[in-house]
This record gives C-alpha cells, structure tokens and sequence, in this order.
C-alpha cells in the first residue's frame, strides 16, 4: 500500500489519433425549434471542434498538472490516482478533496495553491491545508478498462483508507461538491471518527418528496419548477445512470477557498 510516483504523460500518438477523428467528426443537422430546445446546438458544436482540435494545448494542460506532486497507490483492487500538496503553515491541516461528476482533480489546480499557501494570497498562514485531491474510483487517472465499478459506498471506504491507512493521518477533514459531495457525505456516516469536519459546496436532498396536499405559493412554485426539470433535464442522468456502456461506445477557485478555509477555522 505504498503511493508510486506518478507523472501524466500522454503518448504524441494519441494526442495526433484525437485531432484525426476531430477532423473526420460528421454533425448530424441542426433541430427545429430553438438552439439547445433539443440538445447541443449544432452551430455551437463546429466552432467548437476546430478549437479543441488546432487551438487546445494538450502540452500546457499536462504540464500544470505535473507541477503538482502525484502518486498512485494500490486500494481496494484499482492503483488511485491523488494529488498530495504539502501544506505552507504553522499546522496545515489534511484535507480531502473531492471533484464531481463528470469532472477531475483538473478542477482544482487553481484552488490547490490557495489552500496550502494562503499567505501567498493574502490569507492566514494559519488556514494552510494539506491538500489531497484523489480522481475518484472510476474517473480519470483512477481507471483502466475493467476494473471494477464503485458505488458511493465503496468510494467512501476506499478514500477513507487512502487518508487512514495509506498516508496514516488520524483526523482530517473533507470537502466535496457535485458527486464528491455524496461521497464526503457518505465519510461523515460510515467514518465519522477522524474528521474534523464536512464542508460541501453542494447539497445532497431527495427530489422524490411528495407535494404537499395543499402547497403554498413558494412551494407551488419550486415542485413546478423541480417537475419540469426532472422531466427536461435530467436525460444524460437516466442514460449514464441505466445504460452507461451506450455512451462508453469550475467553482471560482478565490471564493471556494475563503469559505473552505472559514468554515475548518473553528474546527482545527
């Protein structure tokens, strides 16, 4: 259970077989009615391939992510991939970080150095964390083909067990938004013992909660609203969520890290 060294860096060929099947994408026509009424607009979509193709810069991108230290580490029969930054302060406290779905430890990159180094940004030296920021079980640099698919509970346990046992901290604390948000959740239920606290930048509750038999105004309103949006909105959930294998074939970084840094002040 040793974390491995562990550098992001994607063959020339891969990166060239990309921009060959950018170039080769056929767009199917563009719907009636309003653009996105039925999905991505279709105007949208072909400015954006050539962009992707020609303009991104893979290199760069890598690059920024290799300026961080990052291990992979052998849990719960998959190699986890998770960013470790050391912490610049009189006590920096062990943090875990948590991205959603679908998302990456990409999401972090400029919220990370606020965290650990809050005096380089005009913040408290004593609000310095740790950061350890995992691609969760199945995203990412946490995947290869086959290997087995975690739910939120075992998300759950096998972070605890990165933190616990893996790099032996005995309290620390956590904060997810999106499906980290589940998953630091799920921490304070099944692992309550070493965290100092839950801090989520998205509230988990359930949608299935029925109408009241005589609603007020306000409340009319949101099971209006939360009714149209299940029905409208949410059809990338029931497929991914059903039938994933069919489609297999940023939080302001400033104002997240002030309130995570808020929230643990009086908690350390």
């Amino acid at each position: 259970m040793t974390p491995i060294p562990f550098r992001l860096e994607i063959p020339e060929a891969d990166i060239d077989d990309l921009k060959s099947r950018l170039t080769r994408t056929r767009f199917p026509d563009q719907a009636p009615d309003a653009p996105w009424a039925y999905g991505t607009d279709l105007a949208y979509m072909q400015d954006l391939i050539p962009w992707w193709r020609d303009r991104f810069n893979w290199r760069a991108q890598e690059a920024k992510l290799n300026a961080f230290q990052q291990f992979k580490v052998p849990l719960h029969g998959i190699d986890l991939h998770f960013i470790h930054a050391a912490g610049k302060g009189p006590d920096p406290m062990p943090l875990l970080l948590m991205h959603g779905w679908p998302g990456s430890v990409f999401e972090f990159l400029e919220i990370v150095p606020r965290l650990t180094d809050p005096a380089r940004f005009d913040g408290d030296p004593r609000d310095a964390f740790t950061v350890i920021a995992p691609s969760l079980p199945g995203f990412g640099l946490s995947f290869r083909p086959g290997q087995p698919r975690f739910s939120i509970e075992q998300i759950a346990d096998c972070l605890h067990d990165l933190m616990s046992n893996a790099l032996g901290y005995e309290r620390f604390g956590v904060q997810g938004g999106d499906y980290g948000a589940f998953t630091a959740t799920r921490l304070g239920v099944a692992h309550p013992r070493p965290l100092v606290g839950v801090h989520l930048n998205f509230l988990v509750v359930r949608r299935d909660l029925p109408v009241p038999a005589e609603p007020s105004p306000e409340e009319r309103i949101y099971f209006d609203d939360l009714a149209r949006w299940t029905k409208m909105e949410i059809g990338y959930q029931q497929i991914q969520g059903t039938k994933p294998q069919t489609l297999a074939a940023m939080e302001q970084p400033d104002v997240l890290a002030a309130d995570i840094a808020a929230f643990f002040r009086g908690l350390r």
